[in-house]
């Protein structure tokens, strides 16, 4: 298949993927996320950012000053800002991103493993990848049991869990940070129940619809996790098997071997005028047996 076929069907799936995010079913799995993301959203900051997605932006509300989208066409682009390429060529340099979005684009583009390459690539190396995925163990992944299901979004693509995708951001240098799921309901209703929501994200269970997935750069989460001890000690302690001596314990102890030391020099006073007197005692025993 060439690139321009390619593109095509990308651009043939923008108006049906509008469509499924405006209506009640797509509009309550959107909210559900912008929810599960927010309060990690807002702690963000950085310069560039870009989001590759086909409904609205999802991660407006975090700090990146230059926030950019992604667009297949020129007449589907959204503003001035809007990188207008094939997802798997993206025209940036390497490490120019403090944060890339990937929103639910894995499962139908015809090319997910170069598309992950290059979200790698141009991320900086303390930036962040967001990924958007449908989870298959869900009311949802359940659904699509059904031949026509597969044949309208969400259904269509290549559903992959978030245990696949730790595997996949392996190749690319990167590891999971945090992992969330959103978008809990019951089979064949819309993710509109309050109680489920908030269990089902309390708890973090691996039953909704969405799940999303924070990955770092291995190198920056190394350097990230602290100093393991060196042979049960440590780092930095002056020798092998010392021991750390609180403070009251060392007046307790300097007061302890004062007192030792008073008493052993009575005892030694003591036992040397003892030995006086036995001197003169003698020299007295002397004396008389002379005379």
């Amino acid at each position: 298949m060439s690139n321009a076929s390619k593109v095509m069907d990308t651009v043939s799936l923008v108006p049906r993927a509008r469509r499924f995010w405006a209506d009640d079913f797509g509009r309550a799995l959107y909210l559900a996320e912008r929810a599960c993301l927010g309060p990690q959203a807002e702690r963000w900051s950085g310069v560039h950012g870009l989001e590759i997605s086909l409904a609205e932006p999802i991660v407006d509300m975090s700090s990146v000053r230059h926030l950019m989208r992604w667009a297949p066409t020129h007449e589907l682009a959204e503003s001035s800002s809007t990188i207008v390429c094939h997802p798997d060529r993206l025209p940036l340099p390497d490490g120019a991103l403090d944060l890339v979005v990937l929103h639910h684009v894995l499962e139908i583009v015809d090319c997910p493993h170069q598309l992950l390459q290059e979200a790698a690539r141009v991320t900086a190396a303390d930036g962040r990848l967001i990924i958007f995925g449908w989870s298959p163990v869900s009311a949802g992944g359940l659904a699509r049991c059904l031949p026509q299901t597969r044949k309208a979004l969400p259904g269509v693509g290549c559903w992959r869990s978030a245990r696949r995708m730790r595997d996949w951001l392996s190749f690319v240098e990167f590891e999971i940070e945090r992992l969330d799921y959103c978008g809990f309901h019951l089979p064949g209703l819309a993710p509109h129940n309050a109680l489920l929501e908030t269990l089902g994200r309390r708890h973090n269970l691996p039953l909704g619809d969405s799940y999303v997935i924070q990955a770092r750069s291995r190198s920056q989460l190394a350097r990230r996790q602290p100093q393991r001890p060196l042979f049960g000690t440590a780092v930095g302690a002056g020798t092998l098997g010392a021991t750390r001596v609180e403070p009251s314990s060392q007046v307790h102890g300097s007061q302890v071997h004062g007192l030792r030391v008073g008493f052993s020099s009575r005892r030694n006073s003591r036992t040397e005028s003892s030995g006086e007197g036995s001197s003169r005692d003698g020299s007295r025993e002397r004396d008389s047996n002379e005379r």
